[in-house]
C-alpha cells in the first residue's frame, strides 16, 4: 500500500498512549479520526496492529513490530519537514524527558533563559526516570547521566562530572554515630530511592581501592521522591544518598553534612542528547546552543 503519513502519525500517538482518546487530544483531531484511521491502515496492511477492549487498547505483535520500525524514521521526515517550512527564529513545541535527578537543567535558570530568548518555542518537560527509548516515545531530546545513554546518541555536556554524597543532619549524627565505612550503614536508618512502586530500592554504589561495588542498605523510607527523601533527612530522619549539586545548598548551611566522602569518587555528569540525524530541527539546535553556552 502507499504510505499515508497522517495514518502513521495516528497508529504513532496511539502507540505511544495506548488510548485512543489521549491520542485524539495529543494530534488534536476527534477520536473518531483516529479510531477510523487506524482501521484504514490495518485494512491497507491486511492485518491488526491494535488490540481493543472497552478500557484498554494495546498494540498486537504486528503492531509492536511497525512501531519499532517507524517510530524513528518518522521522527526524522516530521523534523524535516518542519525545517523545511521553518523561517525565522525558532519556533514549535519541543518535548524534553529529563531525569529527576537533573539538578542544572530542572532548578529553572536554564530552562527560564531558554524560554525568554525562543519566544516561539513551547518546551514541554517531562520528568521521568524511565530509561526507555525518547524516540519511541515521542520525545526530541532527553536528559540523563552519561553512563545510561545510547551510543548511538548525540550527547552534548550539560554538566562537568558529579559524584553522589551521602548525608545526614548533624543531631543524627551526634546521637548515632557517623559511619566510617559504607557497611556501617546497615545499621542506621537508611532513606531510600526507587525508580517505581515495583522497583526495587536503589543500591548504594561505592568504590574502595579502585574497586565498584553496590551496598543493599534496606532503607527505612524509600521513596521515588528526592524532595522527600531531603525534608527527612532534614527532620533528623537518618541518612540519605544523592547527587551532591542536589544537596549543596544544605551542606553550605550546615543544615546537611557529608559522610564517607572517601568512598564515593567522580563519574561522568549529564547530558543533553537526542538522535543522530543530519538536519535536527531548529528548535532543537536551539536547545543545544542555548545548553553549550550554559553549562561550565
Amino acid at each position: 500500500m502507499d504510505a499515508d503519513l497522517n495514518l502513521l502519525r495516528f497508529f504513532i500517538a496511539v502507540a505511544k498512549e495506548q488510548n485512543f482518546r489521549a491520542a485524539a487530544d495529543h494530534l488534536g483531531v476527534t477520536r473518531s479520526a483516529v479510531s477510523q484511521g487506524i482501521r484504514r491502515l490495518e485494512d491497507g496492511l491486511g492485518i491488526a496492529l491494535v488490540q481493543r477492549t472497552t478500557r484498554h487498547v494495546r498494540l498486537t505483535e504486528a503492531g509492536e513490530q511497525l512501531h519499532r520500525q517507524i517510530a524513528g524514521p518518522l521522527s526524522t521526515v516530521g523534523a524535516a519537514l518542519e525545517e523545511a517550512g521553518a523561517e525565522g527564529p525558532a519556533r514549535g513545541l519541543l518535548r524534553v524527558a529529563a531525569t529527576s535527578i537533573a539538578e542544572r537543567f530542572l532548578s529553572g535558570p536554564l530552562i527560564a533563559s531558554f524560554v525568554q530568548a525562543h519566544p516561539g518555542v513551547t518546551l514541554d518537560v517531562t520528568v521521568t526516570d524511565d530509561e526507555s527509548d525518547i524516540v519511541a516515545q515521542g520525545f526530541d531530546a532527553g536528559v540523563r547521566l552519561g553512563e545510561v545513554i545510547e551510543q548511538d546518541m548525540v550527547a552534548i555536556p550539560l554538566t562537568g562530572p558529579q559524584r553522589q554524597v551521602v548525608v545526614a543532619t548533624p543531631d543524627y549524627l551526634a546521637q548515632h554515630g557517623t559511619p566510617k565505612h559504607p557497611r556501617d550503614l546497615l545499621s542506621h536508618c537508611c532513606i531510600g530511592w526507587r525508580p517505581a512502586p515495583e522497583a526495587a530500592p536503589y543500591r548504594w554504589e561505592f568504590r574502595e581501592e579502585g574497586r565498584d561495588f553496590d551496598l543493599t542498605v534496606a532503607p527505612r523510607v524509600t521513596t521515588n521522591d528526592m524532595l522527600l527523601m531531603i525534608r527527612t533527612a532534614l527532620a533528623g530522619g537518618g541518612i540519605t544518598i544523592g547527587m551532591e549539586e542536589t544537596f549543596r545548598p544544605y551542606l553550605d548551611r550546615g543544615e546537611l553534612v557529608s559522610v564517607l566522602d572517601g568512598y564515593l569518587p567522580h563519574f561522568p555528569g549529564f547530558f543533553l542528547y537526542f538522535p543522530n540525524r543530519r538536519n535536527p530541527p531548529r528548535k532543537l539546535r536551539a536547545l543545544v546552543a542555548h545548553v553549550r553556552a550554559f553549562a561550565p
